[in-house]
């Protein structure tokens, strides 16, 4: 992508709405801009950092047995009156009316709707275990949306459903998750540690939340340190071994972690003081175990090995890709901008030409520009007529992880400048060592 033709509205200075640091970079490196009180536009450099976030969450969704579907935005309102929350969710459900005068609501979370679909197209045990989501707009009407994508109005969630013939089923279905939930994160660059958690409108009684540590987190946490040193599950990772997933899950929770709502101050108290950890940590995941909390209401029934009819047991499982990105820009960023990883990064590499219009420079630069693409990464190539500082400054700010430099000077050499962007080093390369590094 040439940038001279590229849409990227970069804000030369600080935005005064934007309060903590990811909302400030992505207004300026123009990754969002606001329509409404917590409503967004996902803008194209956004909009590729997000299609990368959910990329790695699907394949880890379908690598756990999950079934990827799709469900509407609009709910009717009979099933949630039929599940019993309609009236309970409270004033953050938008309710609307059709014209024919039939109450709506524009979903917040789709428990009612998937047991719908599952009570009528599955009668039998044989089709268990069963896991399906879907990536999809909700709305819940925040009475203080802040923090831009952090905490929006609408925003995008992969919400997961698992049904299974009974607990213990439903317990192995809740463990594949846990460990879904644990690879995501790390392939997303982030250190993630699920916490014991209040289940909320959602129900049930066994939860966990996802957190990473910020200091512009929500809420306060604490937990022991020893989760920095606990390894992420292997994509090998057997997700059919009941007992394998279980020794996962319970080393993950064999030491003290939990939100402020379910904080111990006792069992805090009797860690270490040099093993507690107490600071702000900001959600990235949640899980549910629920049983028959909707299957019981709404009749999602299937017959079982004995020939009787079960109620089914059920889970659910939220990731919020919106929220995960300025998650991972305030884990990852500097003075001069954002620090992306690898795997979630807009472009792959950018290549600045410091003298568009010097023949050698632009041979130099499109020849890079090709062999890149050719060797499927994504590239940004800086062919505008900006300042030196300025390309540089704008390159630091999208935080691309390399940026290859071409100047008149190391072009007449046969060179180029590689410069990471994580860790400031450069190094000088001939024009094919940089090419067989860069697509190694």
């Amino acid at each position: 992508m040439r940038l001279s033709r590229y849409f990227m509205p970069i804000l030369k200075e600080n935005p005064k709405e934007a309060e903590i640091v990811s909302h400030r970079l992505m207004l300026r490196t123009g990754m969002i801009r606001q329509q409404s009180q917590g409503i967004y536009s996902w803008l194209p450099l956004g909009k590729r950092v997000l299609d990368k976030v959910n990329a790695i969450i699907r394949e880890e969704q379908n690598r756990a047995g999950a079934i990827e579907l799709s469900m509407p935005t609009l709910q009717s309102a009979e099933l949630w009156q039929e599940s019993g929350r309609y009236e309970d969710y409270g004033k953050e459900m938008l309710r609307i009316r059709d014209r024919q005068d039939r109450p709506m609501l524009y979903g917040p979370t789709n428990e009612e709707m998937i047991t719908d679909i599952f009570r009528s197209s599955v009668k039998s045990y044989k089709s268990l275990p069963l896991n399906l989501y879907h990536i999809q707009l909700k709305f819940r009407d925040e009475i203080r949306p802040r923090f831009g994508t952090m905490r929006s109005r609408e925003f995008l969630m992969k919400d997961a459903y698992s049904f299974d013939l009974n607990q213990a089923d439903a317990i192995h279905s809740y463990n594949k998750m846990f460990v879904a939930y644990l690879r995501t994160f790390d392939r997303l660059g982030l250190r993630a540690i699920p916490m014991r958690a209040d289940t909320g409108p959602i129900g049930g009684n066994h939860s966990h939340e996802f957190i990473i540590l910020a200091d512009t987190g929500e809420s306060e946490v604490y937990c022991h340190k020893s989760f920095v040193d606990f390894d992420i599950p292997a994509a090998d990772t057997d997700f059919d071994s009941v007992d394998g997933l279980q020794s996962v899950f319970d080393k993950w929770t064999s030491v003290y972690a939990a939100t402020s709502e379910m904080h111990d101050e006792a069992a805090f108290d009797a860690i270490g003081e040099n093993d507690r950890l107490s600071a702000r940590g900001i959600e990235v995941g949640h899980i549910f175990y629920f049983g028959t909390k909707y299957s019981e209401p709404m009749g999602a029934k299937v017959q079982g090995p004995d020939g009787k009819e079960h109620l089914v047991h059920m889970g659910s499982y939220g990731i919020g890709p919106t929220r995960l990105v300025p998650a991972i820009i305030e884990a990852s960023h500097d003075e001069n901008g954002i620090i992306w990883p690898a795997s979630v990064a807009p472009f792959d590499a950018v290549v600045i030409n410091m003298k568009p219009g010097d023949e050698g420079c632009d041979t130099t630069c499109d020849r890079l520009y090709v062999a890149l693409q050719n060797a499927g990464k994504d590239v940004l190539y800086d062919d505008t007529d900006d300042r030196a500082g300025t390309k540089f400054a704008t390159a630091d700010l999208i935080g691309v992880p390399v940026q290859v430099i071409a100047g008149p000077r190391g072009v007449a050499a046969g060179e180029v400048e590689l410069k990471d962007r994580k860790t400031g080093a450069r190094e000088t390369l001939t024009i094919e060592a940089a090419i067989n590094k860069l697509t190694a």
